[in-house]
């Protein structure tokens, strides 16, 4: 099975000189035969279908080179979508604002889940509005955080589709 750290530090480079960043790398599948490469553009303008292509490309060749994963596997390449994962600190400053899901790896004041608006990260510390109460929960103890798809979250995204299309 393949080491999701090792395939991303040999395909990163590649991507991020393409205008991509890598949002998540998993191996996925009963055993773990499907490589899954989540990514989206630097300029945060919407991911297309060609977008998906050219990378999947890129990659097929690089993963053939260097050869990270022992026997056949399935490569399937995807933008996060709307209810995009949360995989890093910077996604939590920039997605401020929005409506998400948080999972703890250990529970923060009796509780694993939480759902609110994020309000930002400062030194490692993720703040969350969920109902009158402000939750502060470090960045290392999410083990699984995404947006939640909501009217306003739509309404951002379309404004954002139309800006491309200028």
């Amino acid at each position: 099975m393949g080491n999701p750290a090792k395939i991303e530090s040999l395909i990163a480079p590649t991507l991020e000189d393409m205008g991509f960043n890598i949002v998540r790398i998993e191996m996925m599948g009963q055993e773990g035969r499907i490589l899954q490469i989540m990514a989206e553009r630097k300029d945060e303008e919407a991911m297309t279908v060609e977008n998906c292509a050219e990378i999947s490309r890129a990659i097929s060749a690089i993963l053939e080179v260097e050869d990270p994963i022992a026997g056949a596997f399935t490569l399937e390449v995807s933008s996060p979508g709307l209810d995009r994962p949360l995989v890093s600190e910077r996604d939590f400053e920039r997605f401020s604002g929005k409506v998400a899901k948080i999972e703890l790896s250990r529970p923060h004041e009796g509780q694993k889940r939480y759902k609110g608006c994020l309000d930002g990260i400062e030194d490692g510390i993720v703040k969350m509005n969920v109902g009158d109460d402000v939750v502060k929960v470090a960045f290392a103890d999410i083990s699984r955080a995404k947006l939640v798809i909501t009217d306003d979250l739509l309404k951002a995204t379309k404004q954002q589709g139309r800006k491309a299309g200028r």
